[in-house]
């Protein structure tokens, strides 16, 4: 009730700060709002090299604040913190904008009255979900009537979603009660990361010459979901099993969800086990591995694109399932085998137990759209969007860079 009444308070002011800027004229301004800094910062180089001719802003929450103001050379500012120059900032610019680029739920969009001819652009972060989200997810059941109608509101402004595929383009139709109108299949920008071949060449080498030991390994990267229910953060698999066979031949790196701050102690592990929860890039991870193990994870829609085996371990699948639900039957979502031990993921890796017509088909189901030109798409439909003539209009790209 108390976090409710909160709420209330800080939309009620952003609803009248806002209302006081909207007097002020449209600029020909794009405005990112920012949680997660991939897809905004693929967008935003893409401008850059198409020498976008728009005013651009950057209104971070959380931690990104930090890596995107290191990364562009655009006003950034804090939402939803304490920095009251800052806030009255970012309404300011919400207000005076043409675009505005979401890439994850804010409430005070709930309290946002756009001017006609706003478009709202929700690129979100991810290529696609195993868990449920929006007005599916299972966590909203114990929410207030009027929390409700607060994301329903939120939902409703955006004019478009950007997806990757038919797929996930009927998911957030389901999640966010939008129509196919909604839908925006440029591709997610994100994923060009995954097609830039020399990109990754430049990741290994690099990588490689800051762990050395590592070369000539196989690499087994988990990365598992972040459970909110769990009070520890004990890894389910048994890391000393692991050692004991793979040691010499694998190595291991585990990166925890960003939420979770635990530090892993893998002393007795050495030259096997790494903690890789705090490496910048999560992405330059996927390229450096040979297997992944996920769960729950948006990861593997976007590592499909490198076609590479995936082993799949919810160690908790009944309890996940039941506490914040599936998209579909677990076995219907996932392209590669389902483990529930350690030592079925060790035989499951030994003995080459991968479909790749299967991890293939999947890649081509989740990221039809996403061929390695998503963030030019978005780019060149902004620019019609704000009738910017200066930068060159051509259809959309379907092929790879």
């Amino acid at each position: 009730m108390a976090r409710e009444i909160l709420i209330e308070i800080y939309l009620a002011f952003f609803k009248a700060v806002f209302a006081l800027f909207k007097w002020l004229p449209l600029q020909e301004k794009v405005t990112f709002v920012v949680s997660f800094k991939a897809n905004p910062l693929a967008v935003y180089k893409e401008m850059e090299r198409l020498n976008f001719p728009g005013k651009v802003v950057f209104l971070c929450k959380g931690n990104c604040y930090r890596s995107v103001k290191n990364a562009v050379k655009e006003k950034v500012y804090r939402i939803e913190s304490n920095h009251l120059f800052h806030e009255l900032a970012g309404i300011y610019h919400l207000a005076t904008t043409k675009a505005i680029i979401v890439d994850n739920y804010y409430g005070f969009l709930a309290a946002a009255s756009f001017k006609k001819g706003v478009e709202c652009i929700q690129i979100w972060h991810a290529a696609g979900a195993v868990k449920t989200f929006g007005l599916k997810d299972k966590t909203i059941r114990n929410r207030s009537k009027r929390a409700l109608k607060r994301f329903k509101k939120v939902y409703r402004q955006f004019h478009k979603v950007v997806v990757g595929s038919e797929e996930f383009g009927k998911i957030f139709q389901e999640a966010f009660q939008l129509s196919e109108a909604n839908i925006l299949p440029t591709g997610v920008p994100r994923t060009d990361f995954f097609y830039d071949r020399e990109r990754h060449e430049e990741i290994r080498k690099d990588f490689y010459r800051k762990y050395p030991e590592l070369k000539g390994k196989k690499i087994v990267l988990y990365a598992p979901t972040y459970r909110d229910y769990e009070e520890e953060r004990a890894l389910s698999l048994d890391v000393g099993r692991l050692y004991e066979r793979w040691k010499g031949e694998y190595a291991l790196l585990i990166r925890l969800h960003p939420s979770v701050q635990d530090r892993l102690d893998f002393d007795d592990y050495k030259g096997f086990a790494y903690d890789f929860s705090r490496y910048p890039e999560i992405n330059d991870l996927l390229v450096i591995a040979d297997y992944l193990v996920s769960d729950y994870s948006s990861v593997p829609f976007e590592y499909a694109i490198l076609e590479k085996p995936m082993v799949f371990f919810p160690y908790d699948l009944e309890k996940y399932e039941r506490e914040r639900g599936l998209w579909k039957k677990y076995e219907e979502l996932v392209p590669g085998p389902i483990v529930r031990s350690t030592e079925e993921l060790i035989a499951c890796i030994e003995n080459d137990s991968f479909d790749r017509e299967k991890i293939r088909a999947f890649k081509e189901t989740w990221n039809a759209y996403s061929q390695g030109f998503s963030s030019r798409n978005l780019v060149l439909y902004l620019s019609d969007s704000l009738a910017l003539p200066q930068v060159q209009k051509r259809g959309m790209e379907t092929t790879p860079l």
